[in-house]
């Protein structure tokens, strides 16, 4: 019965925000309209579509708020007006009450709150859609945050999902445009999201993963996490003090430099994703500080790792080869890369293809180079591929998603911020990487092992071959020492053969470096 009264008051929500309006253009039967306009007669539709459906959204609880801002990062498939205001949807929400919270913990733990912390505070410091955060003290005087999963959001995350799911069929059935935009695909994608971010353990394994990958990197402070306190409704970690990022006036009378910063903060996020293909996807103002303390001063503080993104060496190759290409103007190599990668149907004609980019990506070179935005050029590319029915891999969507929210967090610390510039060394070195004798090493030190357990078989199996073979006779013999001349030849052939090839990706090194940037 719960779940009727739900699918009524979603619908009657979807009415009343006139979000009917989105699909309505394009229903086959015309009796679905008329009895939309006669059920929600009266509404007001003033406000644009894409701010009636982001308060729609909000109207409908955490986990709407939480689909709209998955939502927001498909911009290959929304419109931009959309995609915009999804975009502004915040984890504004209120606190469940510290009394539920403490329940969760000792049913967690199985004992009391006083022996599991030493002291806890009962007022929340933070409260988003999913969990919210208390600060505590372990015995022995740790400092700690502890973020606690809203109460029953597995129960209510099934049922609306469930509901998501069969609007998202009539979706796809009654419009035309329903199937464009795949809703069904989009709240699948929305389903694997939250089961991340539902479990705390999967959250502190991302925390301990970008802590272990950063450690090396001195810009960038992330919590430790306290394993024998994490559960998967229950997360305990390092408390961390710093300032909010978005507090700039605070930054700068603290004497940060806001322009080092700016240029921190990009090289964090291009180190996660060229060198390790693993970057926090959620890097918003509300999830980063900046440490004031005298010895990690001016360092950047990462929180919340509910959501990351991985990307495979084909990923990384697709992103660097478009950047390239794209600031060289050479729109046929992109149009090339999206057919190479599979994404597109492979009758595709290169030149339409390159034409469709040329047309979209050239204005922008009107403006200075430092004014580039590549979360546009991303977008841009996904946008016009659509039409080509480019199938966006969704890992680019989210990288696209975060590249925005750093160059748009990176601009507002330095106007003067100049992202090609901090970006083309990651992108250099990639590139030199793949075609360089480094790579060469590096699959010749992967292969050592297969290389160690063979060569001490050769002798006993050289033994078994001499065995098992006839008797040498004289024209065998000769035979054999014509074999071992040919075989010496050989050697010095590929011993010659490899030194030159050596200098050769030296020389393509060279040249790359030269023509490439």
């Amino acid at each position: 019965m719960s779940r009727i009264f739900r699918g009524i008051f979603i619908v009657w929500t979807v009415l009343r925000f006139g979000l009917d309006e989105l699909v309505l253009s394009s229903f086959e039967k015309p009796w679905i309209r008329l009895l939309t306009r006669i059920v929600s007669v009266g509404r007001n539709l003033k406000a644009p579509r894409g701010e009636r459906l982001r308060q729609a959204l909000e109207h409908l609880g955490p986990i709407f708020v939480k689909f709209g801002q998955v939502l927001s990062t498909r911009r290959d498939l929304l419109p931009p007006d959309i995609a915009d205001e999804l975009a502004r949807l915040q984890d504004r929400v209120p606190p469940f009450p510290s009394a539920v919270a403490v329940a969760i913990i000792e049913k967690s733990f199985g004992r009391p709150l006083d022996r599991i912390f030493e002291s806890f505070e009962q007022t929340p410091v933070a409260s988003a859609s999913i969990a919210q955060v208390h600060f505590a003290t372990l015995p022995g005087g740790r400092e700690v945050a502890v973020k606690v999963l809203r109460p029953n959001m597995v129960a209510a995350f099934r049922k609306d999902l469930a509901l998501m799911r069969m609007m998202a069929g009539w979706v796809e059935r009654a419009s035309s445009d329903g199937k464009r935009l795949k809703p069904r695909e989009v709240v699948a994608e929305f389903d694997k999201y939250l089961h991340d971010e539902l479990d705390l353990l999967r959250e502190a394994s991302n925390a301990a993963q970008l802590r272990r990958n950063m450690k090396s990197l001195d810009l960038v402070m992330i919590p430790e996490m306290y394993w024998e306190y994490c559960m998967p409704d229950v997360m305990v970690m390092q408390r961390m003090h710093g300032v909010p990022i978005g507090q700039t006036q605070r930054l700068r009378d603290a004497g940060v430099d806001m322009k080092k910063l700016s240029r921190d903060g990009v090289t964090i996020f291009f180190t996660q994703v060229f060198r390790d293909g693993f970057f926090h996807a959620d890097m918003h103002p509300g999830n980063l500080q900046v440490s004031l303390a005298p010895e990690t001063f001016g360092r950047y503080i990462l929180l919340d790792f509910g959501i990351v993104g991985t990307l495979t060496e084909v990923d990384k190759e697709y992103l660097a080869q478009n950047f390239s290409a794209f600031f060289q103007r050479d729109y046929k190599r992109v149009a090339e890369l999206h057919i190479e990668s599979g994404w597109v149907p492979p009758a595709t004609r290169v030149d339409e293809l390159e034409s469709a980019i040329r047309a979209c990506c050239e204005p922008m070179f009107d403006r200075p180079l430092k004014d580039l935005s590549l979360g546009m050029v991303l977008m841009r590319l996904f946008q016009t591929s659509r039409r080509f029915q480019v199938e966006i891999q969704p890992q680019l969507v989210l990288l696209q998603k975060t590249l925005l929210n750093i160059e748009g967090l990176g601009r507002e610390l330095d106007p003067d911020l100049d992202l090609w510039s901090t970006a083309k060394p990651f992108l250099e070195r990639w590139m030199l990487e793949q075609v360089g004798p480094e790579k060469l090493l590096a699959q010749l030190k992967a292969e050592a092992p297969s290389y160690a357990k063979l060569l001490p078989m050769l002798p006993r199996l050289m033994a078994q071959y001499l065995k098992a073979g006839p008797p040498a006779s004289p024209s065998h013999l000769s035979e054999l020492l014509a074999e071992q001349k040919r075989t010496n030849k050989l050697l010095q052939s590929l011993i010659y053969g490899g030194l030159g090839f050596v200098l050769g990706l030296i020389f393509m090194q060279i040249v790359l470096r030269i023509r490439l940037f």
